[in-house]
């Protein structure tokens, strides 16, 4: 009997546009940016506000909760 079946299994077809897979830093970058804020906000706190930017003052809490939400901005285009 002959088989009309390959034995290979059928290709899936090639993702496009939006479909397609995230590149290979895009996850490092993203959970490092919501790390980096973090980390940033940790210090100020820790240091009492001499670290990491003194003449910002208060202005370090926004910067590390703004670079920890590019992190998370991120997370709506994760594949």
């Amino acid at each position: 009997m002959a088989r009309t079946n390959s034995s290979k299994p059928a290709r899936a077809e090639q993702p496009s546009g939006e479909d397609a897979p995230n590149p290979v830093w895009f996850k490092p970058v993203m959970f490092g940016f919501m790390l980096l804020g973090l980390i940033w906000i940790i210090v100020f706190y820790v240091s009492q506000g001499a670290l990491p930017v003194a003449d910002l003052g208060s202005w370090n809490i926004l910067i590390g909760f703004g670079i920890a939400f590019i992190g998370f901005l991120m997370t709506t285009r994760w594949r």
